[in-house]
């Protein structure tokens, strides 16, 4: 009896795997990778004939992805022994992502390159990149880009606001906490019942309270959503008044993260409150005020649900973002190949802007320390 036998601890390594065992391991692995594919290949060409009875729906590709799954762990112990089981803690965890993120976006895909209109007897047809020409001459579309250029050139001065809130509820006054809690109370609401409450009744322009104040100012006829510019400034102040709350809080940890001795020691060499902010509360806000920039310009950048209650993107397209007119394109037309070739762009458009300014905070931080 070996020292191998006699062990009951012994790991067995890869090494010491007999060939016979690896040689099952990689049949088990690539035959259910052959599988996966013939009926993921058979899925996608879908054709009306009377294979159809077996691929209503993706059922046989999920079916074939959890077999493979298991195999693949399974043929991993197979071919490497015992040090591959640790690998079974995270396949799970790797193929359920893998499931629920890169499946979903092969589809989109598909969608995306097809001629699919809900409305239509015809049903999905491929038609390359069709939609993605369409979306080049499409005026309505590029529109909304620019609309969503102005709405998130708004989260300066949203920044500025929340920023001086912050500073406001870090000073030593009276009833601080109530205001703090005040304050937030935009941010507890949905921006549909913002939209309801503020968009659709404090600001209609017949009998709303913000009309007959704007009226008792000189302003004939306050209609705040009928007007491009006014409607489009009318949008941006609701979703401000939204979310500021959000940077505000932020902002207001971050300040009182700030070491106090720095701030005391700047105090009694003579540093006005100016200066102090300026040259000390500032530069080691930046980190902080850096990412609550970022963190609302991705919400910025999802900006709809607002939109989508208040005005429906009128007047004319004027206060349309992006992710509310790829919504009406969905809802409105039934056209899911042409707006999911849309959400794709636009998704590749929010990727990219997103690393370069990542990219360029991190540079900026980089030369300010």
């Amino acid at each position: 009896m070996s020292m191998a036998e006699g062990d009951l601890l012994h790991v067995v390594e890869a090494g010491e795997v007999p060939p016979g065992r690896r040689l099952a391991g990689r049949v088990l692995f690539w035959g259910a990778s052959l599988l996966l594919i013939g009926i993921v290949i058979a899925q996608a060409l879908d054709p009306q004939t009377e294979t159809e009875r077996w691929f209503a729906n993706w059922r046989p590709t999920l079916y074939a992805y959890l077999f493979w799954a298991f195999a693949l762990c399974l043929s991993q112990v197979l071919i490497r022994g015992e040090p591959a089981m640790k690998n079974l803690f995270v396949l799970p965890a790797a193929l359920f992502t893998v499931s629920v993120v890169i499946f979903p976006l092969v589809f989109g895909v598909s969608i995306a390159l097809s001629n699919w209109n809900l409305s239509s007897l015809n049903g999905r047809q491929f038609n390359g990149l069709d939609n993605f020409r369409q979306m080049l001459d499409d005026p309505f579309y590029w529109n909304a880009m620019k609309n969503m250029v102005w709405y998130t050139l708004a989260v300066v001065v949203e920044y500025a606001i929340a920023f001086g809130l912050a500073l406001l509820l870090n000073a030593q006054i009276r009833g601080r906490r109530l205001f703090r809690v005040i304050f937030l109370m935009p941010l507890m609401l949905s921006p549909v019942a913002v939209s309801w409450m503020i968009g659709k009744s404090l600001m209609e322009y017949r009998f709303g309270p913000a009309a007959r104040f704007a009226r008792w100012l000189g302003w004939e006829k306050p209609a705040f959503f009928t007007d491009p510019e006014i409607a489009r400034l009318s949008i941006m102040v609701l979703d401000a008044w939204t979310w500021i709350p959000l940077m505000m809080i932020i902002l207001l940890a971050g300040l009182q993260a700030l070491p106090k001795e720095v701030l005391e020691a700047a105090e009694v060499d003579g540093a006005t409150g100016w200066q102090r902010f300026r040259r000390i509360v500032f530069p080691l806000m930046l980190p902080v005020s850096l990412t609550a920039l970022l963190i609302r310009i991705i919400f910025k950048l999802k900006l709809a649900d607002i939109i989508i209650t208040v005005t429906s993107g009128g007047p004319g397209g004027a206060t349309d973002s992006v992710t509310s007119f790829i919504y009406r394109e969905y809802r409105d037309r039934s056209n899911v190949g042409y707006g999911t070739m849309l959400a794709f762009v636009y998704l590749i458009i929010i990727v990219v802007a997103v690393t370069l300014f990542i990219n360029w905070t991190s540079r900026y931080m980089r030369r300010m320390t």
